[in-house]
């Protein structure tokens, strides 16, 4: 699929100065989507969609959040929090002069999401929101991040010389996805740690009551086996949004080794977002 492509960026006031965020465009328009990232990861991960979401004539764009790719990285906790990125969202948004934008995201992603359609409804067309981090993922999200924070912050030679081994390594020599996770590993141990320690100990999303009151059409991905995004929090999410379509992937790994299905839901929703004011949606699958 052949899209435009083009990289730009822009700037946030924050307690520790300016911050400068980049992202990239796919095709051109006024139909917007925006994908978020996951935890750590590069907005690359959401490249093979954007090109497939742009090549359907919808303008899409990827967002390097603070503290992750190729966007500035402070060393302070405090910048960092589902509801600061879902502020940046909103400002990309300004920047890009876009009314409003189909918000989609994975993982943490799809929280940022969620919070900004809390934070800034009127600019929500949609939600795309795949494999939530919610109530049911709070054990296993504590087991996961909570080693890294303390490598990050008692051992910090540890992160520091998993970059050095990682980052020297060419990203076009190697498989597309074996690239985004040499991108997850490229980390500073500062900011590494001030961004788990602001996401840990921060609001990790809107609560249940502000969910069930977000009004916009909504694709909620769920993934079964997959004890950090249980797939009872994404059937959790569909069932709270009260124009929710919930599709149930066939494995954690389908969107990104098989996404033919996946991606033609996505783009269906999204096209859908914009050629009408949308019906109630609510569907199994």
């Amino acid at each position: 699929m052949l899209v435009s492509e083009r990289i730009g960026q822009f700037f946030v006031d924050g307690p520790t100065g300016r911050d400068r965020l980049e992202y990239t465009e796919y095709g051109a328009g006024d139909a917007w989507v925006v994908l978020v990232h996951g935890q750590l990861m590069p907005r690359r991960m959401h490249a093979p969609l954007a090109r497939r979401l742009a090549a359907e004539g919808l303008h899409v764009v990827t967002l390097d959040l603070l503290g992750h790719g190729r966007s500035d990285r402070p060393a302070d906790p405090l910048v960092y929090s589902v509801t600061a990125f879902a502020e940046q969202v909103v400002a990309l948004l300004d920047h890009l002069g876009a009314a409003q934008a189909v918000v989609g995201g994975t993982s943490i992603g799809a929280n940022i999401a969620l919070e900004t359609a809390v934070l800034a409804p009127e600019r929500v067309r949609g939600l795309i929101c795949e494999m939530p981090v919610l109530d049911n993922a709070v054990e296993a999200g504590i087991l996961t991040f909570a080693p890294l924070l303390m490598a990050a912050r008692f051992l910090p030679f540890t992160v520091n010389t998993v970059r050095r081994v990682t980052r020297p390594v060419p990203r076009g020599i190697v498989p597309f996805w074996a690239g985004i996770a040499l991108d997850t590993l490229d980390q500073r141990a500062d900011a590494l740690a001030a961004v788990v320690h602001g996401l840990f100990f921060g609001r990790l999303a809107p609560p249940s009551t502000a969910r069930r009151a977000i009004r916009v059409p909504a694709l909620v991905v769920g993934h079964p086996a997959d004890p950090v995004h249980p797939a009872a929090d994404a059937a959790m999410l569909a069932g709270e949004l009260p124009r929710a379509t919930f599709v149930k992937a066939r494995s954690i790994l389908e969107w990104r080794v098989a996404p033919e299905r996946l991606d033609r839901a996505a783009v269906t929703f999204a096209l859908g977002c914009w050629r009408t004011t949308g019906r109630r949606r609510r569907t199994g699958s």
